[in-house]
């Protein structure tokens, strides 16, 4: 599902450049189609089981798998092209560590480089899905001014069934 839709909806019309940071890979359902194609995609997950078992995949060798936490990456500035996170976000503690995770995401941006993403909206059958994780869910109608917050420009949302997916630059 990730790989044959959702992932071509939300990159139709963006430009992933040569660095590609993968936010939440989680078991990697969209890892290998991003390696095919940019030239390199940097995954990051916050597991250490679902890193450990990504980067023991025998995945091609244009990228890397690490094991870190969104609101505080380890990366200079402007380390990557675009970044993308399907699924992630609503696994983030809190609305402080989603806002966190924006600002890094565009601190290791390039300028010009894209942040894309998909995710579910708030619902009683999401709730009772994440029974027992993790879910803070990210308002489709704020997301564009919390990106605008974290330094983000040109943010959009667009909708499909089962959730929304989003985009904003970081500008030159």
């Amino acid at each position: 599902m990730t790989r044959e839709n959702v992932l071509p909806w939300i990159l139709s019309g963006s430009e992933l450049g040569d660095h590609v940071l993968e936010i939440g890979a989680g078991p990697g359902a969209a890892t290998q189609e991003l390696r095919r194609l940019a030239q390199r995609v940097t995954s990051l997950e916050w597991s250490h089981a679902f890193a450990a078992r990504l980067a023991a995949r025998a995945l091609d060798g244009s990228g890397s798998v690490l094991q870190a936490d969104a609101a505080a990456l380890p990366f200079a500035e402007k380390s990557f092209s675009s970044s993308i996170g399907i699924l992630v976000l609503h696994h983030l503690r809190s609305t402080e560590q989603q806002e966190r995770a924006f600002r890094e995401i565009f601190r290791v941006l390039q300028p010009g480089g894209s942040f894309l993403g998909f995710e579910i909206q708030d619902g009683w059958l999401q709730r009772a899905v994440h029974f027992k994780s993790t879910f803070v869910p990210v308002s489709p109608a704020t997301i564009s001014g919390r990106l605008g917050s974290a330094g983000f420009s040109h943010a959009s949302v667009d909708f499909r069934p089962g959730g929304f997916g989003f985009r904003a630059v970081r500008a030159g």
